[in-house]
């Protein structure tokens, strides 16, 4: 069995599989309604936790977008997408990972439970975690004024996990973060044939 990803429409499964296309490696994705955990609830045989994305490969099976990228280097480079240790810029390539989920993508998933979800159960939750949200680009808005990717002068994971962030934010139209730089970046991003065939596989009801 091959590289497999249990994914739903704009999620963070955006992040694997744009990886893997950008890599040219055969894997099988399985597009799912969302939340899966309610709509599609055999998943929750192959993953307890019912999250999305999942990735299995043979007998690894991984919970966390932003790993699976990292497995995905380590494990089918050796490729350009990925930060050495010995190079330079290793410790912003870290730093950008982490920054890309924890601080990036975190908030933006309780505007979306308590706008489109919950709709009325904690509205100031959302837009606090809107306005948290925006408050922390300010990092990435500084750093991209002086370099066209944010590590080793190349496009790599780093830019993939943190811009999906900004895509996320564009579905669930947090028009404030399209500062110019992180404009500027994502508008280069976003034309990548690897961007689009991720994001072009849909579930279809």
């Amino acid at each position: 069995m091959g590289i497999k990803i249990y994914s739903c429409n704009d999620s963070r499964g955006v992040r694997p599989m744009w990886t893997a296309e950008e890599m040219g490696l055969k894997y099988e994705s399985e597009m799912m309604p969302f939340p899966p955990r309610f709509l599609h609830k055999e998943f929750m045989d192959i993953n307890i936790l019912g999250t999305i994305p999942y990735l299995i490969d043979g007998e690894v099976e991984m919970t966390e977008s932003v790993a699976m990228c990292q497995y995905l280097v380590d494990i089918y480079g050796p490729t350009d997408l990925k930060v050495s240790n010995n190079e330079t810029d290793y410790h912003h390539y870290l730093n950008w990972l982490a920054h890309s989920d924890a601080t990036l993508t975190f908030p933006q998933t309780v505007v979306l439970r308590y706008s489109l979800q919950e709709v009325g159960v904690a509205d100031k939750a959302a837009e606090g975690y809107r306005r948290w949200f925006v408050a922390r680009l300010k990092l990435l808005e500084k750093s991209l004024g002086s370099r066209e990717y944010l590590c080793s002068n190349r496009f790599t994971i780093a830019d993939i996990c943190v811009s999906y962030a900004i895509y996320l934010a564009k579905t669930l139209q947090i028009e404030e973060a399209f500062k110019p730089n992180i404009k500027r970046w994502t508008n280069m991003l976003f034309e990548r044939p690897g961007f689009k065939k991720a994001i072009a596989q849909r579930y279809e009801q």
